[in-house]
């Protein structure tokens, strides 16, 4: 059984974030949302994620990468990326109004997309770079929202845990919003000392 849930775990790290699999009597089946289809494994090949030779994993991740379940290869978001799409997210926050982007996020977000538990140290480096580059952007000129949504659109994209929230306070009132993953928040939930509390929360389903 342990060898099982190993496999199923190894798998589901290649797998793109739209696939979920389950562990079925003679094997898994993995569920492709985004595409509305469906694939079932043998459990010889299956354990091939868990303990199988490197040659053996290759065989098996290039033909998911073929089928459309697995990119070629999962990466990280670059600081140059991080910086457009920072952007881009505020250029369109000042377009429509950040209430209308709020009502897009589930299309970055599907319910059908995973939302596997993000590292700590994958999420320190997310934050560093979005609240870098709001910093030295006269454009986005540390914007709050911009980085919030950015960093929430950013982590659910890779199938990653993360809750956009918007808070308020009351005396003196401001608004103020920030993404929560890997107990992190970008930005920092309380700037400068000042509580906000939440009054919505989008987690992007993946439930």
């Amino acid at each position: 059984m342990a060898e099982d849930v190993d496999a199923l775990v190894a798998m589901t790290r290649i797998l793109s974030p739209h696939c979920r699999v389950t562990r079925m009597s003679g094997g898994a089946l993995i569920a492709d949302w985004k595409r509305t289809r469906f694939l079932g494994m043998a459990t010889a090949d299956l354990r091939k994620f868990a303990d199988g030779s490197s040659e053996e994993r290759a065989d098996l991740v290039t033909g998911l990468v073929r089928a459309g379940c697995a990119t070629a290869r999962q990466k990280g978001y670059s600081d140059a990326e991080v910086g457009l799409w920072l952007r881009a997210v505020h250029l369109l926050i000042r377009t429509m109004g950040f209430g209308r982007v709020l009502r897009l996020l589930s299309v970055a977000a599907p319910d059908y997309v995973r939302a596997d538990t993000p590292s700590e140290r994958d999420v320190a480096r997310l934050k560093r770079a979005v609240e870098s580059h709001g910093r030295r952007s006269w454009f986005v000129n540390d914007d709050c929202k911009a980085e919030a949504v950015t960093a929430f659109v950013l982590l659910r994209r890779r199938g990653l845990k993360a809750v956009l929230h918007v808070g308020v306070r009351e005396h003196p009132f401001a608004l103020h919003a920030w993404t929560s993953s890997a107990d992190r928040c970008i930005p920092d939930a309380d700037p400068r000392g000042h509580a906000f509390t939440p009054v919505l929360s989008i987690d992007g389903g993946g439930r």
